[in-house]
């Protein structure tokens, strides 16, 4: 995943409470700032919901899992790993962050994460078991985080059926890897591009990557504001909208393999793609002012920092 040094525990579903009012959407600004939420003990600070740091504007928690009928995920607190955090207290503190006007997804996927819609079948599977979740713990959307591969076909007919059971709060995001964003071509950008709709952020892992071509056809080495730049730009030329379009890097050195920049150059490459200035040797031809802002795994790898990244990126974002 985002990169998920372990993954959490499987099965497990509790009886159903009513569906939260749908009208989150509106609650997540024009420049927001997205963090996944780590639902295992890995190393990285432990956190409940209520410990995320306020500058998180979408929390995603990670991860939903697989079950053994094909599109079907389910998700199950690692209450044990969590020290004892309760499924009670994790709802109440789900429907606190909404409250502060933050939007909570549960996120798919993950990189172990093994979830195939193929067909029609586990496409109404997916649907059904993402929205059973939606109902049961007050989610206010879905973060697609498929690592190991999707049909275009059958994740848009799953995301366009989840997103009418849904209604007019949902929040769909995305966390793709560079190479499934390096052309329209591909099946993830091709996905993105058919729900563009109902989208609401694309946060690209511009990490654990190596070098890609940018927009100009250039090869860009991770770790830089060029590759930053770049990249984007792939995806602000290619159809997205640029509210659509979010930067996803790891909140310090041990949150990835390799691709950690300092929030300063994230900040540079904001300032790039929405004003023009703190460009590195890539200069877009254009600026996207409208820009919806930054991604990090994690929020706890950002806590175990002393939040370094969160108080850096997030302030940046939300000063846009």
């Amino acid at each position: 995943m985002p990169s998920a040094q372990a993954s959490p525990s499987a099965p497990a579903a509790t009886k159903a409470a009513p569906a939260k009012a749908a009208a989150t959407a509106a609650a997540v600004p024009a420049h927001a700032v997205t963090g996944y939420w780590q639902n295992f003990n890995n190393g990285a600070a432990v956190q409940t919901l209520a410990d995320v740091q306020d500058q998180y504007d979408i929390i995603a928690v990670a991860f939903a899992e697989a079950t053994g009928n094909p599109g079907e995920v389910t998700f199950n607190l690692d209450s044990a790993g969590l020290g004892g955090y309760g499924v009670d207290q994790f709802k109440a503190d789900v429907a606190a962050k909404q409250a502060a006007g933050k939007s909570v997804v549960i996120s798919i996927g993950g990189e172990t994460g093994t979830v195939s819609v193929n067909d029609s079948a586990s496409a109404d599977a997916f649907a059904n078991s993402v929205y059973g979740l939606m109902q049961e713990y007050g989610f206010d959307g879905v973060d697609i985080d498929l690592e190991n591969g999707l049909n275009s076909t059958y994740m848009t007919q799953a995301l366009e059926s989840l997103a009418a059971k849904a209604g007019s709060g949902f929040v769909l995001t995305m966390a793709p890897q560079t190479i499934d964003m390096q052309s329209t071509s591909g099946e993830y950008f091709k996905t993105a591009l058919n729900v563009k709709d109902i989208l609401t952020v694309v946060n690209m892992q511009y990490y654990n990557s190596g070098s890609m071509l940018g927009c100009d056809g250039n090869v860009y080495s991770q770790g830089s504001v060029d590759f930053l730049t770049a990249l984007a730009c792939i995806q602000l030329e290619g159809g997205l909208d640029p509210s659509q379009v979010g930067i996803g890097v790891p909140a310090s050195p041990s949150g990835a393999g390799s691709g950690y920049v300092e929030p300063s150059v994230v900040n540079a490459a904001l300032d790039c793609l929405t004003k023009g200035t703190n460009c590195g040797s890539f200069k877009p031809s254009t600026t996207y002012p409208g820009l919806r802002g930054a991604m990090t795994w994690s929020t706890n790898w950002d806590a175990t920092a002393g939040n370094a990244w969160s108080d850096s990126v997030g302030a940046h974002v939300h000063g846009l």
